[in-house]
């Protein structure tokens, strides 16, 4: 008996997979000729832009990122005096991180080459195609919500 084959460029993960690494990689190319950030720096950078304040256990919940990269984009950001930690008043063990002045600049220069690069990318495809892909992106993340953890 032949084993079932899985046809991974037919295969709906490995596809959005690819197609998300695809899209980061040539967005990662704006904030790193511009800033020398990496993904995660980026990840951060943009979180606590939108945000304001953030613990890093909610900065890696927001990005999807491991602990660990989030800790080496926070020491780097920190290093470049983009960001600050405060302790917590109430917790020593938790540290409520902001943006410096020079680290909002950074984030506020990025804003309008995110979304032009957003604009560029979306300008590709046809009105209806803009709207399906729309459509199915929040109807997967409607869908996966409650499934998490």
């Amino acid at each position: 008996m032949e084993p079932e084959v899985l046809e991974l460029e037919r295969f709906l993960p490995y596809r959005l997979y690819r197609l998300a690494d695809a899209v980061s990689r040539e967005f990662s190319k704006i904030y790193r000729d511009r800033h020398g950030l990496t993904r995660p720096e980026w990840r951060t950078l943009s979180g606590l832009g939108q945000r304001g304040t953030m613990t890093a256990t909610a900065l890696g919940e927001q990005s999807a990122m491991h602990k660990t990269k989030v800790s080496r984009a926070v020491a780097e950001l920190e290093r470049r005096r983009w960001l600050i930690r405060t302790p917590d008043e109430n917790d020593r063990r938790v540290e409520h991180l902001a943006l410096t002045k020079a680290g909002l600049a950074a984030y506020c220069e990025m804003v309008p080459l995110a979304k032009a690069f957003e604009r560029e990318l979306l300008a590709r495809l046809s009105a209806a195609e803009r709207a399906a892909i729309m459509n199915g992106v929040a109807a997967l993340e409607t869908a996966l919500e409650g499934k998490q953890n």
